[in-house]
């Protein structure tokens, strides 16, 4: 997400800006204590979101459940770190190293390529939904956001 600040470039620099992605946005000259509201309002904001979703699928991070069109599945506690992993980071591609280094090598345990093929395939099953974690060829794995519940 993007902030700007800016001197008064005008209302249509000012609406394209939050037309693109920015959050919010401050003209100079402004009064320190407004800039402090509106950086802990994001700041909360961003705190308060814990669901994650991408189609019809639904991540709550604080209560560590995964929902698919609203009824929730289990996953064990791999799948769903794996799951967590991409869907936090939407729109990139995760390499298979990353994950195999962030999910395995907490418990220092070797891991063969083919055991995240493997976790991926069962998580693709259980979500019912082969589209949603997106195979990038040699590289790893990426999901794609369509929408984000705040």
């Amino acid at each position: 997400r993007h902030r700007s600040v800016s001197r008064g470039l005008g209302d249509v620099y000012k609406r394209q800006s939050l037309d693109s992605g920015v959050e919010d946005y401050i003209i100079k000259p402004f009064r320190s204590k407004e800039l402090l509201s509106r950086i802990n309002k994001i700041l909360k904001r961003n705190k308060d979101n814990e669901l994650i979703s991408v189609d019809n699928v639904t991540i709550d991070t604080e209560a560590g459940r995964v929902f698919v069109n609203g009824e929730e599945i289990t996953l064990t506690s791999l799948e769903y770190r794996i799951l967590l992993l991409l869907f936090q980071n939407l729109n990139r591609i995760v390499t298979r190293e990353i994950l195999i280094d962030r999910i395995w090598d907490i418990s220092g345990k070797f891991v063969e390529d083919n055991t995240l093929t493997v976790y991926i395939k069962r998580i693709r099953e259980k979500l019912g939904n082969d589209n949603i974690i997106k195979t990038i060829k040699g590289i790893g794995y990426r999901v794609d956001k369509w929408n984000m519940v705040k």
